[in-house]
């Protein structure tokens, strides 16, 4: 049941992706997409968070604002992507987080450098050559700049997430707070340039890419708090294979065997590295167990862009 559940998160990922580019394609604007992608999250929380007296003020705005710095500018940098780029493409990049971070421990890491993230690293760079190699126009390498930064920046946001739990914050507290600063950051933006969206269908892929990061959502909590940790994160990279397969069938968006080489290597690398820290978190703890989330069955994990 815990994987069934990871795949309908990863399902509805790939589908959330999708609406972004339908919605672009009919009009909506980059804030209008961000906006509605923060919405369902702020509704469920907040009135679940009223509803069980729960309170809202955070023990750290410092961490909360540095998260939510970075995981904003990932947001918009990989729905920007999106907007631009294939599907499997986008989606490909924006997955490149545990990439970063194996960068990031290998060179600043000290004890925790080893061969396998040297392998992670190595074979995620590859990777990221054959995806962008075949794919990509002449004026693409922005959105691919741009998706690769989105993956950057979602490691950060990582890391500080990790630095919230370990102050105590739960986690749907930092999820509130961060899908609070999605729609601030998306209405500045609408107060900037306006609203512009017209199309019907448009307004309805809003809504849609909105609903469908909402469930992808509450199915990922749902697969983190049944069982294996390390298996559902490894389950996640399933959403790079929907959305090429989504690519195929509504864009004819064919990935060349160099493409989808590139995707494997993305993908292996991302398990690589998941699979470094896992075994060195549990060597630490010495419990032989993976953690799981705390409150669990709560809608509370996010993905970027998510």
């Amino acid at each position: 049941m815990q994987s069934l559940w990871m795949l309908l998160a990863c399902a509805m990922f790939a589908m959330m992706g999708a609406s972004v580019k339908v919605a672009a394609d009919l009009g909506a604007t980059l804030p209008e997409i961000v906006l509605f992608r923060g919405i369902p999250s702020v509704l469920l929380l907040y009135f679940w968070a009223r509803s069980t007296r729960r309170t809202i003020r955070p023990s750290s705005w410092r961490l909360h604002i540095w998260r939510n710095l970075s995981g904003i500018t990932s947001m918009w940098l990989g729905f920007f992507a999106l907007a631009h780029l294939t599907l499997p493409t986008a989606v490909s990049l924006n997955y490149t987080a545990p990439l970063f971070i194996a960068g990031w421990m290998l060179f600043f890491g000290g004890a925790q450098r080893d061969p396998v993230r040297v392998l992670a690293v190595l074979a995620g760079f590859l990777g990221v050559l054959g995806v962008l190699r075949p794919s990509i126009q002449h004026d693409q390498w922005l959105a691919a700049l741009m998706g690769l930064g989105a993956g950057g920046l979602a490691a950060i946001a990582m890391m500080q997430i990790r630095q919230l739990g370990q102050v105590g914050e739960p986690e749907w507290r930092t999820v509130l707070l961060f899908s609070l600063g999605v729609c601030a950051s998306g209405l500045g933006g609408i107060a900037l340039q306006g609203w512009r969206t017209s199309d019907p269908l448009a307004f309805l892929a809003l809504v849609g890419l909105g609903l469908a990061g909402l469930v992808g959502q509450l199915a990922m909590t749902r697969a983190f708090g049944l069982g294996s940790t390390l298996l559902t994160a490894a389950l996640q990279y399933m959403t790079i294979i929907f959305a090429a397969l989504i690519g195929v069938l509504f864009w004819g968006d064919r990935p060349t065997p160099l493409a989808w080489a590139g995707m494997a290597l993305i993908i292996g690398s991302g398990l690589l590295s998941v699979w470094r820290t896992y075994t060195e978190a549990r060597a630490l703890r010495g419990d032989g167990r993976a953690a799981r989330p705390e409150g669990a069955g709560i809608p509370t994990k996010e993905v970027t862009p998510s």
